[in-house]
């Protein structure tokens, strides 16, 4: 007689017991689960898992779809992987990049000599997608010698992923298989081609913007819209790359294992520097501007950025003074609720704003104001006795998430206000398919300043997360383009800093807890880079904001 384990499923609360060897879809179709889309995977034990993955001791287990940011990045990348077998088979001389996020869809272009993807030519890839969704094709998993996967990616012109590979102590690899196609993937992917029936490709500046659905609405792809200022920081820091020789991690790491980091830091940090002065010349320059507003999603490194164009303005002749929006929120206890009924601090509404727009107006206006400060320890605003008053000289820098909303400036004169987005917009990509999120640089800043500043684990920081995106994509995403200027706060070499940091800190994260997936993901993907000493990244960079040695008081 088969021996007996008991599943627990978190989706109906219904444990039952199964032979051993049983895949999570029979039980899923045994149990009747319904989701809002299909069923893609699973978490077991809080980690997540392909939809065949088979059961041979007792488990709890909750399935997800698209509407599930595991279930979402799981359709994002079987999609890009028909994308590329599109590519293949049309232009088989051709190489498919996937470059950066932008306009709620991932940019490509098509290298071929410089060649500009035509209508025509996008409308074929798109027609061909649809054959192999249509067909059906499954996504076949299997473990080959690493040696081997790095053999069929040199062949196939995949330089950056064997570079990569090169450098891991590793002898087995697990790559997909998609009919005749061959490729890695830095995380599962859905079980077959037929799962994608919902997206779009259209013509995008020179290559292609890739659709997926909407999160909150799986059955619909979102609008097409362009950002011509975020394409062009995009395009700005890829010529930065290419000049430095450095594109991917397998070029960061070359670097390192070379030596030459300490010269991949100064340059990096050279280039902020130029591009801080650029701005500073810029404002001197229109010679009006009395309110520079500085915004950006969370850990874009807005403070720093502040502090060091306050030096840049100071240089050019005038008298800045440094105002954070952090500093106006209201007591915790009156802070927003989310729909989870967890504090919402990135709610507009989580800030005093009559009390910051009384302040603005009364320093514009000539009168003396009582600084104010935010304890997050705490979660009170607090007052030292400390005051401000400025001049016809002085000029406001004013940073926050919510800076560039209309609603927080808008009895400020247009005249006036110089607006400014940042943003950590990663430029390398682990490969040529696979893009580094800039969320991900984001979120694992956050998670090593909230550690050491603000008291939060992992666990809580994470937790958090899912609010933190949505409020930027309601309160900060739909404002960047009204900026005057865009400023990269991303550093090529930051990540392999970041990972000396973040890995003790996610690995307190056991399988207990629901974060113990996204805990694991974020280490395998820190797996990639090598390590990256801090010693040489100087006291007034921005990521010494979210590490410690900052020559700048917080």
């Amino acid at each position: 007689m088969a021996k007996l384990i008991k599943i627990t499923c978190l989706n109906n609360n219904l444990t039952k017991e199964y032979e051993t060897g049983i895949s999570l879809q029979k039980i899923a179709e045994d149990m009747k689960i319904k989701l809002k889309a299909p069923i893609l995977g699973a978490r077991v034990n809080n980690l997540l898992t392909e939809f065949d993955y088979e059961l041979f001791k007792p488990k709890i287990v909750e399935f997800i779809d698209i509407t599930n940011i595991d279930g979402f990045r799981m359709y994002q990348r079987s999609l890009s992987f028909v994308l590329m077998k599109a590519v293949s088979d049309l232009f088989p001389d051709r190489l498919l990049k996937i470059e950066h996020s932008i306009a709620g869809g991932y940019y490509c272009e098509v290298e071929h000599h410089k060649h500009i993807l035509t209508k025509d030519e996008v409308d074929k890839i798109k027609n061909r997608m649809r054959e192999i969704i249509d067909a059906n094709l499954p996504f076949q998993r299997e473990e080959i010698l690493t040696s081997e996967a790095i053999n069929i990616f040199e062949n196939n012109k995949m330089q950056e992923k064997a570079q990569l590979f090169k450098a891991r102590p590793l002898l087995y690899t697990s790559v997909y298989k998609l009919d005749n196609l061959i490729d890695y993937f830095y995380g599962y992917l859905v079980p077959s081609t037929g799962y994608l029936d919902i997206f779009e490709l259209v013509p995008y500046y020179e290559g292609m913007l890739l659709k997926f659905p909407l999160i909150t609405n799986p059955k619909q792809v979102g609008e097409i819209y362009y950002q011509a200022k975020l394409f062009d920081i995009f395009r700005e820091h890829k010529e930065w790359g290419e000049v430095l020789g450095v594109s991917s991690i397998g070029d960061v790491n070359e670097q390192i294992t070379k030596g030459n980091v300490g010269e991949l830091i100064k340059i990096s940090e050279a280039l902020h520097e130029k591009k801080v002065a650029e701005i500073a010349d810029n404002i001197k320059k229109q010679g009006t501007k009395k309110v520079i507003l500085i915004a950006g999603p969370s850990s874009s490194g807005k403070t720093t950025f502040a502090k060091r164009l306050c030096v840049q303005l100071i240089v050019n002749g005038l008298k800045p003074v440094q105002i954070s929006l952090d500093n106006y929120f209201v007591d915790r206890e009156l802070t927003p609720l989310d729909e989870n009924g967890e504090y919402d601090f990135e709610s507009f509404y989580a800030l005093d704003i009559e009390t910051f727009n009384r302040d603005i107006l009364d320093l514009i206006n000539g009168k003396e104001i009582a600084v104010s400060q935010f304890s997050f320890e705490t979660g009170k605003r607090f007052y030292t006795g400390a005051k401000m008053q400025i001049t016809d000289q002085h000029i406001i820098l004013i940073e926050g998430i919510h800076a560039l909303n209309p609603k927080l400036s808008e009895l400020i004169d247009s005249n006036l206000k110089y607006k400014i987005y940042i943003s950590a917009l990663t430029q390398i990509g682990i490969d040529l398919h696979n893009r580094i999120p800039s969320t991900d640089n984001r979120l694992l800043r956050r998670i090593v300043r909230d550690y050491q500043y603000r008291g939060y684990t992992a666990i809580e920081t994470i937790r958090r997360w899912p609010s933190v995106r949505r409020g930027e994509e309601k309160n900060i995403f739909p404002y960047q383009e009204e900026a005057d200027v865009m400023f990269n706060s991303a550093l090529l070499f930051e990540l392999g800093v970041l990972k000396s940091r973040a890995e003790p800190i996610l690995n307190e994260i056991d399988e207990t807890n629901r974060e113990y997936s996204e805990a694991r993901r974020l280490l395998k993907f820190l797996s990639y880079f090598h390590s990256v000493p801090d010693k040489e990244i100087p006291p007034t960079s921005i990521l010494r904001e979210f590490l410690s040695g900052s020559s700048f008081k917080y």
